[in-house]
């Protein structure tokens, strides 16, 4: 009965996708440690980061507060008035910054608990009202899994995950935007009756679109965000056509761009900024290019160092974008770029230029 309640959720997100006009996304996410604020001229969602939740280790929720300072969430409120178009979300993470929080029971024991996620719904819609901001977008980063030391339990986090988003929109109404960062693949079921990441089709009918991170997808001597690689642990286009198949329409498919080189997931140099590669020493190569993947990459004494995207590779995957239907991209992050906003002016032009 579930599935084929599912099914015809998401048959009827398809007629609506083929019937409704979609407005283009071009979505900066732009983090409260940054300096560089989007270009409201070539954006049209900004997702602030962080907000993180409060939860005891025992469970018990107690409202959530921003990252870092008020007034960078400001500024960012501020571009505005030099785009009212522009949508503004406030995106969760799982981390544990600020100094007064610990990591306690995360979203986890907030998804596990109807009074929980009635809760933190609430407070969101009161956060949007009083900010005046469009929407929430939710990055745990992922349910059954404790990444950056967040409590999980992978036997309930995956359904319970289900729960939370539907509380969200069930709260939010159809007023305010709900999104999610999502993963390249769907949920998986592992042994004992535990799950791992998010059930794509189940989430599907609460949410507007979804933000899936198409990079971080392996790391040196791999392609970090290719568009077709066959060493790489994915793809874009494997990513994409994994949500297809879970019956996400195109048109509510955000595609991840990152503004940045991936060299590894751990040690000492993990990324290099784009805004730094022109001032990498000699030893440094940039530019280089895979056909396959359609990706530039970095060598460092002539051995492979990382990948990343250049306006030549998001030119090529806004072009197959348009093609799918995808509703447009997002990029990590604003702060990332050059003063110049190369990316940023890349990613704006594939998103909005016209194909023939």
């Amino acid at each position: 009965m579930r599935k084929t309640l599912l099914l015809l959720l998401n048959v009827l997100c398809l007629i609506a996708a083929a019937v409704a006009p979609r407005e283009r996304v071009c979505l900066a996410y732009c983090t409260w440690y940054g300096s560089q604020l989007p270009n409201p001229d070539i954006v049209t969602h900004i997702n602030y980061a962080f907000a993180e939740v409060y939860v005891t280790s025992d469970g018990v929720y107690n409202g959530f507060k921003l990252q870092g300072s008020e007034s960078r969430f400001r500024q960012v409120l501020a571009l505005k008035s030099q785009n009212p178009s522009v949508r503004i979300c406030l995106s969760f993470s799982h981390t544990v910054e600020n100094s007064d929080n610990s990591q306690g029971g995360g979203f986890s024991a907030i998804a596990a608990s109807a009074q929980s996620r009635r809760q933190f719904a609430q407070d969101c819609l009161a956060f949007v009202e009083k900010w005046g901001i469009d929407g929430i977008d939710l990055d745990w980063e992922f349910p059954g899994l404790s990444w950056s030391g967040a409590a999980s339990n992978p036997s309930v986090d995956t359904p319970n995950y289900t729960l939370l988003m539907k509380q969200l929109r069930e709260t939010l109404g159809d007023k305010y935007l709900l999104t999610f960062a999502g993963y390249v693949m769907d949920y998986v079921r592992l042994t004992g009756g535990t799950y791992r990441y998010i059930d794509i089709a189940a989430v599907l009918p609460y949410v507007d679109f979804i933000n899936i991170m198409t990079y971080d997808m392996d790391a040196a001597p791999h392609f970090q965000s290719a568009l077709v690689s066959s060493v790489s642990y994915c793809d874009c286009v494997r990513a994409i056509n994994t949500y297809a198949n879970c019956g996400v329409p195109y048109g509510k498919m955000v595609l991840g761009i990152p503004f940045y080189v991936r060299h590894s997931f751990d040690g000492a140099v993990t990324v290099v900024d784009y805004k730094r590669l022109s001032g990498l020493n000699s030893n440094f190569v940039i530019d280089n290019w895979n056909p396959e993947a359609r990706s530039p990459y970095v060598t460092y004494k002539g051995e492979f160092y990382g990948s990343y995207d250049n306006p030549r590779s998001i030119a090529i995957k806004g072009e197959w974008a348009h093609t799918k239907g995808l509703r447009g991209m997002l990029y990590w992050e604003a702060d990332e770029d050059d003063s110049q906003y190369t990316l940023a002016h890349a990613v704006w032009n594939a998103v909005m230029r016209e194909y023939e």
